[in-house]
């Protein structure tokens, strides 16, 4: 199978998978989040810390932030400490502004939002986003009117990235970035975000052919050989490759994958510490939905292993399993830039055996 198509698929399969949801469950309110139905919609109040502790927290995130620069460069350590406890709600969208450089890029191009609204714009990735724009979380408050003003500032943020960067244009897999973003923030500052996490973050995933991608699953593969070495000889052995079941989970930033209250804790940490975030989630999910050796031995061949890691178990998904279990990871900077500098070098020695072959 393709990139492109299991790009496509799998993002079909979250639509359906919303779609049937919401069917099945109707509200006239919306929960904390906004969400009236589908996969996300959460009724349940969230357990929460007490409210001294939230009021401690947020004085402590108000202080932080304003000495930015002063934590980020001598005590870097306690930001990622407060990213890892969670960002309380309230500060959320500032401090993630903050985390990824949104706010930097801002100051450096005040009025260049507005300008890049003014062009045209190329009129096929126009149309492929307007096509797109009633399939990001399509039950929530901000997007549940077609052309309503959620759709409309998706619509413009998507494009201002795609004349902002022609070389990549409009992926469809930027388009739930961006809406999740617009959940928490302004336009303008959700755009800078996205510039951000799309050039910086996520540096490489939108070019065409995803080779990027590819690196990054030979990576996770890897890295899961140490982490969880009966899971990795499962897949290794069906020959379940990164690309059938994580392309949505790197490309899309797990944002059409996990819960929401675990989605905003996982972002929580990825803004802060950076891509290895997310392969920290994915080393955890495989743990967690492979891990048992009766569910393994259920899932006999790749359709089945497939089902699994499409539906994990809803517990492994959950924010205090997911962000514990990750932390506890024992993985370290030098284990990842190992296996970076690893795959990369093996990945440019194919390139290379493969352009001697052609020109024999």
């Amino acid at each position: 199978m393709s990139l492109q198509k299991s790009v496509k698929s799998s993002g079909d399969r979250s639509e359906q998978a919303d779609t049937t949801s919401i069917c099945s469950s109707v509200t006239t309110q919306p929960d904390r989040h906004g969400f009236f139905g589908g996969a996300q919609y959460s009724p349940e109040p969230k357990r929460t810390v007490s409210p001294s502790t939230i009021l401690k927290r947020e004085q402590k995130w108000l202080r932080m932030l304003d000495n930015w620069e002063a934590f980020m460069s001598k005590n870097y350590k306690k930001v990622r400490e407060r990213c890892r406890k969670g960002i309380p709600a309230s500060v959320r969208p500032k401090a993630w502004l903050y985390l990824c450089g949104g706010q930097l890029l801002l100051e450096k191009h005040p009025n260049e939002y507005e300008e890049l609204l003014q062009a045209p714009g190329d009129p096929k990735c126009m149309e492929d986003i307007r096509k797109d724009l009633h399939r990001q979380f399509p039950y929530h408050e901000m997007f549940i009117r077609e052309e309503g003003l959620g759709q409309q500032e998706l619509f413009s943020v998507l494009k201002a990235y795609s004349v902002l960067n022609p070389k990549v244009g409009y992926f469809q897999a930027q388009a739930p970035v961006a809406a999740f973003l617009l959940m928490h923030m302004p336009a303008v500052q959700a755009f800078w975000c996205l510039v951000s996490i799309s050039d910086k973050y996520l540096s490489g995933y939108y070019n065409p052919g995803l080779e990027v991608l590819q690196r990054d699953g030979d990576i996770l593969h890897a890295l899961l050989r140490r982490t969880a070495p009966a899971v990795h000889r499962h897949l290794v052995k069906h020959k379940v490759e990164p690309v059938l079941y994580a392309t949505e989970w790197f490309l899309c930033a797990l944002t059409r994958t996990l819960p929401w209250d675990s989605l905003l804790r996982v972002w929580d940490c990825f803004l802060c510490e950076g891509v290895k975030v997310l392969f920290k989630a994915a080393l955890v999910v495989l743990a967690g939905a492979l891990g048992p050796a009766k569910v393994r031995k259920r899932a006999c061949g790749l359709c089945e292993t497939l089902e699994v890691l499409r539906h994990p178990p809803e517990n492994i998904l959950g924010e205090e399993y997911l962000v514990y279990h990750m932390q506890r990871l024992s993985l370290t900077e030098e284990d990842f830039e190992f296996e970076h500098q690893r795959q990369t070098a093996r990945r440019r020695a194919m390139a290379n055996r493969r352009s001697i072959e052609t020109s024999l």
